[in-house]
Parts: structure tokens; C-alpha cells; sequence
């Protein structure tokens, strides 16, 4: 390939895109846009790019050349590409037209982008502003995207860069969306470390639940090492499940399969009319989510809710209900990040704890640093199931649980705590050994557990008491006579001092 540009160069044009929106619309909503038209970019720019490849190698043979194009991973109706917007960003009904070519693209696309851009408006007055804002707007975004840095054409570009683009973006808007980030928005290390704890292998089949923009599922997917897994998701926000959508094509993932739907009400993966099982399932859901549906948990047609039925107002194990009773029994593996209270609250949540642990599926706790996430500064915790661990599983006999507190491993950071690289080797190597640690981790027999009541608070399992140093207190009463006496002969020098100056009265 010629030209090749950096991942750091292109990541940067693309966020120098955002300036046209920020300050003036909110980063929750201007992220739509901007990352809608980094996708139509992309792929726009493989249309032109084989085309031109086509008319060299089919010259004049015009009705091969358009079979050709017929067959394009996303093949592009007349006047909907990038480029045909880019000629008429002057057009007074500019935000009308970028709509109108999205609709044509996913007319054409409909098994690959059906509902894709439905959430989206380009013409919206209360998100881009009257008519002459919207337009200048618009104009600045389609000129940013025109720039060489953001030439995206494959015989410049690779898919992991613009992929890994995608992701930076995603950070960056989390980061300038504080608190409703948790909407769409895992930070990297997490999914990295969560990922790796949840270890999938070739031929594993991978579900989110609460997949959000779906880079949690992106980096569990890295882990395999090959192309030889399915992706599956759900997410309940539609504008969200459009970003997740889009995610996947642009890293390669088009038979990725993530349902728009209310995973906890109306989970839509199912199989003879009954969940889908999953070898991995992962999830960072919504902490301790209000109005979750516990009025309807009772009479669950897929029966999730046998152990109990969680607190209308926290949701916690909703969630880990649903994704136990989706991972494949005797095999499939469960990592989830919860927050501390799952690990000790007592009711209904801590009589489905009770029974999680007496079924023996729990494997871990792994507690983390606060203050990573951009929507909460508490600090949270890893919960891993695994269902080889249950009666007539491979891993049966298997009846301890490793607690790890990795609360004080992280770098400090101005906005948020950061996990790297180092502290995810460690956690992961303790985790795979299953090893005992001073004061970092702790391998908890069943015993110990129901003596603590099945209570998974880490403190009671790993001791983290840093004893003070002792004191010589004679020896700190000889350093206070010391200063005592120095005192004393300075106050004399300042008296003689002030006696010279005439200022000791």
C-alpha cells in the first residue's frame, strides 16, 4: 500500500471533526453525528477505492464492472456517497440531503443496516441548531471529513486502524459525556481485563447482554486470536445499538449479531423458543438499575428467576440471573462487572448469592481501583462464574473461590484511574494460578464463606492491614528537648536582634 498514514494521524483529524459541535451541542448527541459520518466515509471511500480498481482491470467492460460493484460489502446507490454530499455542502437543504442518502444506503443494505440510521436526523433543529447554524455545521463536518488525514480508501488505510478510530472516538465522547457514558462506553483496560478473565478460545460463541457501543465484545473477540467466533449482543438504547452495529462492521465483524431489545423484559436471542446458550458471556450493565421489571421476574417465561427474584430498585443480580441462565451448562463462563454491594447486600440479593454459591459456580472476586469509570468514582468488582464447576462438570471438585482486592493497583489519572498493562498482567496471572498473595489475594475454601455467611465482602477474605510502624517514643521525647533548646537559643538571637534595631519595646 502507498501512503500509509499513522493511527495516531488519523485519530486526530477525526477528533479535530468534533470542534464543529462542541460547546454547543451536547457530546451524547454530537457523537451520533460524527461517528454516522465516519462510518459513511469508510465506506464510501472502499467503493471508490475498488471501483477504481474495477474500471483498470474490466476497462470498458461496464456491465462487469457494475456486477462487481453489485456484489460490495456495502454497495452505494447513485448520488448517496460521500463524496456526491461533499459537492453539495453549500445546498441550503444540506441536512435533508445527508438523510436522504442514508436511507438510500440502507435501502440498498437492508440484511446489514436495516434501522442503522433511524435514530439519527441530520436536519434536527433542536440537536444542530436553525436552519443557517445547522448548515454552517454541517458544511464544517463534511469539509473535516473531505481532509487527506481522513482518506480512508483501503490502499491507505487498514481495517484494524479505522476500527481502532472508531474505539477512540467512543473514549473521547465518554469522556466528555461524564456521568450518562455508562450508557454506551466501557473504559479499555476494563474490557481488556474483563476479557481476559473471561478467556474465550477458538470456536466460542460470545454474547453481551448489555453490549452498549459494543467495544466490550470487540475486545473479547481480540482474545481468540482468529476469526473463529460469533458475536452476539443486545442492548436496549436504540441510538446506542446503531453505534454497536456500526462497531462491528468497522472492525470486519459483519456477521456479528446484536439485537435492539430489553435484554431483562424481552430478550430477543433465542433458540426453539427458549434462550440461546453462549460459551462466554460478558457484561458491564447498568449498577443497581431502578424499574428493572421485577413485577414481571415471577412469572419469567424462561424461568431465570428461580433463585429468586432481585429488588425492584436494584437490578444487579437481574442481570447475572439472565446471563448464568444464557451461559452453555457444564461449560459456559461468566465474567460481569458489579458494584461492591452485590458482593454483601443481604434480602433477596443475598439469598441468590447463597444459592450461587451452594450450586458452586462462583469461581472469583476481583475488586478494582475507583474512580475508573467516567460515570462513577466507586470502586467495583469482577464476579466469574464458570458452569464446568457444577454437578457433573469437568471442574466439579473444584469448590474454593479466589477472592483478589487489586484496589490499590491503578496509575492515577486527572479525570479517571487507569488500569495498564502491568496491572492487568498481574491480576490475570493471580486469577489463571489461582494463587495465594499476601495481602492481594486469597483462596477462600467453601468453609470460610458460609462461616462468613456468604458474605463476598474482600475485605473478609484478603488482609490488606498495612501495621504501623513502632514508635520509639524516647527517642522522639530527645528530638522534642533538641528542638526545645534550639528554640530557646534562637528567641535569644531575635531579642538581640531587635535590641540593635530599637524595636524591642
Amino acid at each position: 500500500m502507498t501512503d500509509q498514514i499513522t493511527q495516531q494521524r488519523i485519530n486526530q483529524a477525526a477528533w479535530a471533526a468534533c470542534d464543529t459541535f462542541r460547546g454547543v451541542v451536547d457530546a451524547t448527541q454530537y457523537k451520533d453525528y460524527v461517528l454516522v459520518m465516519l462510518f459513511l466515509k469508510y465506506i464510501s471511500d472502499i467503493w471508490v477505492d475498488h471501483k477504481v480498481q474495477y474500471e483498470k482491470q474490466f476497462a470498458g467492460d461496464s456491465r462487469r464492472i457494475d456486477r462487481r460493484l453489485e456484489r460490495e460489502r456495502f454497495p452505494l446507490p447513485e448520488g448517496a456517497s460521500f463524496s456526491d454530499l461533499y459537492k453539495q455542502r453549500e445546498a441550503a437543504n444540506i441536512g435533508e440531503l445527508i438523510n436522504e442518502a442514508l436511507e438510500a444506503i440502507e435501502d440498498a443494505n437492508r440484511a446489514k443496516l436495516d434501522g442503522v440510521f433511524r435514530n439519527i436526523d441530520f436536519n434536527s433543529e433542536a440537536n444542530l441548531g436553525q436552519v443557517k447554524d445547522r448548515n454552517r455545521r454541517l458544511k464544517n463536518l463534511l469539509e473535516d471529513f473531505a481532509k487527506p488525514d481522513l482518506d480512508l480508501r483501503p490502499s491507505r488505510v487498514s481495517d484494524d486502524i479505522i476500527g481502532e478510530t472508531y474505539i477512540y472516538l467512543i473514549s473521547r465522547f465518554a469522556s466528555d459525556a461524564g456521568k450518562k457514558a455508562g450508557e454506551f462506553y466501557t473504559p479499555s483496560s476494563v474490557s481488556e481485563l474483563l476479557a481476559k478473565i473471561a478467556a474465550p478460545k477458538s470456536g466460542n460463541e460470545i454474547f453481551d447482554p448489555a453490549c452498549g457501543s459494543g467495544s466490550l465484545l470487540i475486545q473479547a473477540a481480540s482474545e481468540v486470536g482468529s476469526h473463529d467466533y460469533a458475536l452476539y449482543g443486545q442492548e436496549s438504547n436504540g441510538a446506542t445499538w446503531a453505534l454497536a452495529r456500526m462497531n462491528m462492521f468497522m472492525h470486519a465483524n459483519d456477521s456479528a449479531r446484536i439485537d435492539w431489545c430489553d435484554t431483562l423484559n424481552n430478550p430477543t436471542l433465542l433458540e426453539h423458543d427458549q434462550l440461546k446458550k453462549f460459551d462466554i458471556v460478558v457484561a458491564n450493565p447498568p449498577f443497581s438499575l431502578d424499574k428493572w421489571g421485577a413485577e414481571n421476574a415471577e412469572h419469567d417465561r424462561f424461568g431465570r428467576f428461580w433463585r429468586g427474584v432481585p429488588p425492584k430498585g436494584k437490578g444487579d443480580y437481574a442481570f447475572i440471573s439472565h446471563m448464568i441462565e444464557t451461559a452453555k451448562r457444564l461449560t459456559g463462563r461468566v465474567a460481569v462487572i458489579v458494584p461492591h454491594g452485590v458482593l454483601f447486600r443481604a434480602g433477596s440479593e443475598g439469598r441468590i448469592r447463597q444459592a450461587l454459591i451452594e450450586e458452586n459456580l462462583l469461581d472469583a472476586v476481583v475488586g478494582l481501583p475507583g474512580n475508573l469509570f467516567t460515570t462513577t468514582g466507586i470502586p467495583v468488582a469482577i464476579l466469574v462464574f464458570d458452569r464446568s464447576r457444577e454437578a457433573g462438570g469437568a471442574n466439579e471438585s473444584r469448590t474454593d473461590v479466589l477472592f483478589v482486592d487489586a484496589s490499590r493497583e491503578f496509575t492515577p489519572a486527572k479525570a479517571q484511574n487507569l488500569l495498564d498493562a502491568g496491572h492487568i498482567a498481574k491480576i490475570v496471572d493471580v486469577y489463571r494460578r489461582r494463587a495465594d498473595v499476601d495481602k492481594y489475594s486469597h483462596l477462600a475454601s467453601r468453609e470460610e464463606i458460609v462461616s462468613n455467611e456468604f458474605n463476598l465482602n474482600i475485605p473478609r477474605y484478603v488482609d490488606t492491614f498495612e501495621a504501623e510502624e513502632q514508635v520509639d517514643v524516647a527517642a522522639v521525647q530527645r528530638e522534642i528537648e533538641q528542638i526545645e533548646a534550639e528554640l530557646v537559643e534562637v528567641r535569644g538571637r531575635m531579642k538581640g536582634y531587635l535590641k540593635e534595631l530599637g524595636l524591642d519595646d
